[in-house]
């Protein structure tokens, strides 16, 4: 049986290209988010760079991309009824579906909030900008991270994953009652220092349609850290930036933009040394002058010395256009930069507009539209399969029968094709007002269909928030019975008069009719 710290050893020899570049990376943008210096304890000593514009970019990226899949105020996906299913079953019973799902959307949201979930997909996020790649594995209380330089894969042919492998330092005492002889065992064999730590690796495999994995120290298996799982419940989330075919990982978003970003970095520290270069001040004195130099090194603001003038000198750089040049390359490449990190900069200018700004957003948000396809597949679809396999197992939401009900991810590329419909609804009406008129809106377009659309463009549930057609005829009916109330009411005044001059000319006419027969 092979076991995992030599499966660890094999596959690293695969991952070293990508492990070197994504350090790289790293070092030209965030120092300590990759780092091949294992055995070091304690803090490492990490080179800071000349600029900040790298780490700008990936922070602000990875923070765009965290908040466009988990959304903290909207659901990213939702559960829907297939109606094929239903039958003959009227609306009543889809509405009444509805609002169950919508109860257990609102539970899965607050599990996540509470959890620190977010918290390590920002993190994956960053990993995912700078490696490329990045590991997730869902707990059962919590996720964890392992980065690019903690674990090797295996993929097969079509990109599926097949093994895994993972590589942790854990302090032995952790593990000292779950493996008795482990204080026999020569750490010097295995690389290790002389320190209260050891190595564990997990090794998952999958077979078919199911995973397995399980831990080892020291090449035995670690007593009930065996584990299992279907493969559209796993646990195990391996995440890639961009794909390239045939490579078993991914590229980062830095890679793409290395250029650049080499550039900006030397670009940087030679404008930053020549301009502390320049702004030295060092005085010179003639050899054969009267004034010595330390009469001048003394001398006091405003003190008065003998000497001459032209004796005395300053060194000057006259560096000022080599510097004025760099500093226009440095400004194109931050532009270049921020654009590809989807930083925004809008137009310097008094009549810069909200949407200018807004439509400048957008405008980058949509060039990553493949790559949100890519997370949705790889991460959004196993997250929210495996968060839903968990709370049903613990009892958290209901069962959901999978042949009725199926989730639907509505962040992400869903998102960005949401806002493009809303675009396209809202110019649609606006060139209608323009060209035919406000009134031409009113005679020819559906108001209620306006308002279903725009809600689902905007992601909203428009159950027991916008009024039904029947809500709206009844109100129409109640409305009307009350003005004729309101009418009657008001003439019944008039109608009494009337009724009681009828009453008087009866009476008068009986009178007369009584009077003639006598």
């Amino acid at each position: 049986m092979i076991n995992a710290k030599s499966r660890y050893d094999t596959l690293s020899s695969e991952r070293a290209q990508y492990l070197n570049i994504a350090e790289e990376s790293s070092r030209l943008t965030i120092p300590y988010l990759i780092h091949q210096d294992e055995h070091t304890q304690g803090m490492r000593s990490l080179k800071t760079p000349w600029q900040s514009v790298g780490a700008k970019g990936v922070v602000t990226l990875s923070a765009k991309l965290m908040l466009s899949l988990l959304p903290p105020q909207t659901s990213f996906f939702k559960l829907q009824v297939d109606e094929g299913k239903l039958g003959d079953y009227g609306p009543e019973v889809k509405s009444e579906l509805d609002l169950a799902f919508a109860k257990i959307e609102r539970t899965i949201l607050e599990q996540i909030a509470a959890s620190d979930d977010r918290v390590v997909v920002h993190q994956a996020m960053k990993h995912l900008v700078v490696a490329g790649n990045a590991l997730i594995f869902m707990g059962k209380k919590n996720l964890k991270l392992f980065p690019l330089s903690r674990y090797v894969l295996d993929r097969d042919g079509n990109g599926n994953v097949i093994e895994i492998v993972t590589k942790e330092r854990i302090s032995k005492k952790l593990i000292q009652e779950l493996v008795p002889d482990l204080e026999d065992k020569n750490t010097t064999d295995y690389g290790e220092d002389k320190v209260e730590n050891c190595d564990v690796y997990t090794h998952v495999k999958v077979y078919g349609n199911k995973v397995t994995w399980h831990q080892e120290v020291y090449d035995k298996i670690i007593p009930k850290s065996q584990g299992k799982s279907p493969l559209s419940v796993t646990p195990w989330l391996p995440l890639r930036f961009n794909t390239v075919d045939g490579e078993a990982y991914g590229r980062g978003r830095v890679e793409e933009f290395i250029g650049d970003i080499k550039s900006l970095e030397a670009l940087s520290q030679a404008l930053v040394e020549g301009s502390a270069a320049a702004a030295k001040v060092v005085f010179t004195v003639s050899p054969s002058s009267s004034t010595k130099p330390q009469t001048l090194a003394s001398a006091g603001n405003g003190a008065i010395i003998q000497g001459r003038p032209d004796d005395i000198g300053v060194i000057q750089v006259g560096k000022g256009a080599d510097f004025q040049t760099a500093a226009q390359m440095i400004q194109q490449l931050e532009k270049r930069l921020s654009d590809a990190f989807l930083i925004l900069s809008v137009r310097q200018s008094e009549r810069t507009t909200a949407e200018e700004v807004r439509m400048t957003q957008m405008e980058l948000e949509q060039q990553l539209g493949g790559l949100f396809s890519l997370l949705t597949v790889e991460f959004l679809v196993p997250y929210l399969d495996r968060k839903l396999n968990v709370l049903q197992r613990n009892g958290t939401i209901p069962h959901i029968p999978k042949e009725y009900v199926k989730p639907t991810i509505v962040a992400g590329i869903n998102a960005l094709g949401r806002g493009q419909d809303r675009e396209s609804l809202g110019m649609f009406l606006q060139t209608i007002a323009q060209t035919i008129g406000p009134e031409a809106i009113m005679q020819f377009i559906n108001p209620d269909e306006v308002i279903k659309r725009l809600a689902a463009a905007s992601g909203i549930d428009v159950l027991n928030l916008v009024k039904s057609m029947q809500e709206l005829q009844g109100e129409q009916q109640q409305q009307m019975q009350q003005q004729m109330m309101m009418q009657e009411q008001q003439n019944a005044p008039a109608m009494a008069a009337v009724q009681q001059k009828q009453q008087q000319a009866e009476m008068q006419a009986q009178v007369q009719m009584e009077t003639a027969q006598q």
